[in-house]
Parts: structure tokens; C-alpha cells; sequence
């Protein structure tokens, strides 16, 4: 982990490319109080060992499927999987867990380093639980992403390919037919790919989608606030940090005040968690 000191920096964004409707603004004043932070998301390694420690039993396992992009998989499964119509790229296949990314036949012998996906909201607190841990509250995430810079776009500075140098896994190419790949991943990365942020913090932009603390809510008070938990109840959970398979046609949301949420039993093969520590 990673101890960030804390402090005030400007949460939100006013950017013109942003989501208006999902609350990105507007930019106000958080403070926040130090904390540890993973310096990468939980890896499928280290799921693995809270797997093996504690018998636990992940939510795609006890529903028996999960969502996986619809180009990942052969054929036969594409044609008998349901999909969501608003996004048929994803395909409800059946075994798809997180040890089985791709369902039947899958698995995760290369990918130790990877991001541990098909990881709901409820799976990735039973974790922390295990490690001492717990979710970062979503003032914490983007205080961490944005790596002490005020306002950028990205975690680190407002262009998104410096030089020409790719610092995330994201879509390249034409949404969801093509991806070229240029970042060098079709699926995930490991957890440390790519340069860290000013806090040393890996893949804070793309690679997976993260869960936080929050329940979803649109509404900001434009006050200085302090450690702010957003709603006390609600139906979603915050994600934040965009995934491989976000790309600008439609889901420009790796950008550092990008959020979006999903119910907290939730699973998908581009979602996981990072934890944080507060002692």
C-alpha cells in the first residue's frame, strides 16, 4: 500500500467531453484525511489467497454466470448467451467466475498478475474484510487518481497518449467490432502496467472498472466538505476508472472525474477493486 498525507484538492470536472448526467460536476473543494491505498488493483494472486484462507464463495459462482465481451468468446457460447440490449457486446455466459474469466475452458494460470474480475460490490467488502481493509470512498479514489495534479484530465496531465506513449488499456480502434490493440492488451493488463501516477499509483485510467464505497448519487453540495461518504443509502455503488473496453465513440470514462455505478451484486469480466487502510 501506498500512504497518501491527505489534503484539499478540487473533486469534479466541468469537461466539455465529460457526462453531465452522471454527476461529474460540479468541481468543489474536498478535503480528505490520510490513508493507504493499494498501489494496484487486487490481483487474481492475491483474490486467490483470500479465496484459499476463508472457503469463500464469490456471487457469479452461487448465481452460476457472469457477463464477458462477446469477443472473447467462441462461437457456440456467443450464440447462446444472452445479452443486454442496450450493450449486446456483453454475453451472460454461464461458469464465468473469477478464476474462469471466460467461462468453460477459461482460467487464470497466465493472468496471476492480472486484475481479479467478475468481482460484485458485496465480493470485493468480503475481501476487505479478510485483508483489514475496506473500499476507498469515491472523494478518496480521485484524490488518489489524480496524483497531485489540479484538474487534469487524466491521472497523469491532460493528454492521453504524451509523446505518443500509451499509459492505460483502453479501446483502440472501433468499438466493439476492432480493437488494434496499440496499448498492448486486448483484455486485461497486469496491475502494474504503464507508468504510475504522481503517487505511484498503477492504473488508476482503464484495465478495470473499481469499485468504491459510495452509493451512487448525482447531487454534489458545492460547500467545502470534508471525507464526504455520499448517500446513506441508495440502489448502485460508485465504479470509477474506466476499462480495456472503454473507448471515446461511447464511453469517454477514463478520464479522472469519470463515474459510472452498478447494483452491488453486480459482475462483469472488466470489474474489479483496489482497497484502502486507514489507521
Amino acid at each position: 500500500m501506498v500512504l497518501l498525507p491527505g489534503g484539499s484538492f478540487l473533486m469534479g470536472s466541468e469537461d466539455p467531453d465529460g457526462f453531465r448526467d452522471d454527476g461529474e460536476g460540479p468541481v468543489r473543494e474536498v478535503r480528505v484525511s490520510a490513508f493507504h491505498i493499494d498501489a494496484h488493483a487486487v490481483s487474481n494472486e492475491r483474490f486467490a489467497a483470500f479465496v484459499s484462507a476463508t472457503g469463500y464463495v464469490t456471487e457469479a459462482e452461487r448465481f452460476g454466470w457472469s457477463y464477458v465481451f462477446a469477443g472473447f468468446l467462441p462461437a457456440a457460447l456467443r450464440r447462446g448467451a444472452g445479452r443486454p440490449d442496450a450493450t449486446p457486446w456483453w454475453c451472460g455466459v454461464e461458469g464465468a467466475r473469477w478464476n474462469a474469466p471466460e467461462g468453460p475452458g477459461s482460467g487464470i494460470e497466465d493472468r496471476g498478475n492480472h486484475p481479479a474480475v467478475h468481482i460484485s460490490w458485496n465480493d470485493a467488502r468480503a475481501y476487505c474484510r479478510w485483508a483489514g481493509t475496506r473500499l476507498p470512498t469515491e472523494a478518496e479514489w480521485e484524490y488518489a487518481a489524480r496524483g497531485g495534479l489540479e484538474q487534469a484530465r487524466y491521472p497523469w496531465g491532460d493528454e492521453l497518449t504524451p509523446g505518443g506513449e500509451h499509459r492505460c488499456n483502453i479501446w483502440q480502434g472501433h468499438f466493439p467490432t476492432k480493437n488494434t490493440a496499440d496499448d498492448g492488451y486486448t483484455g486485461t493488463a497486469p496491475v502494474d502496467a504503464y507508468l504510475p501516477n504522481g503517487h505511484g499509483l498503477y492504473n488508476m485510467a482503464g484495465n478495470v472498472w473499481e469499485w468504491c464505497q459510495d452509493w451512487w448519487s448525482t447531487a454534489h453540495p458545492t460547500v467545502r466538505r470534508s471525507d464526504p461518504r455520499g448517500p446513506s443509502a441508495g440502489e448502485s455503488k460508485v465504479m470509477r476508472g474506466g476499462s480495456y473496453l472503454c473507448h471515446r465513440s461511447y464511453c469517454n470514462r477514463y478520464r479522472v472525474a469519470a463515474r459510472t455505478r452498478n447494483t452491488p451484486d453486480s459482475t462483469t469480466g472488466n470489474l474489479g477493486f483496489r482497497s484502502v487502510r486507514t489507521d
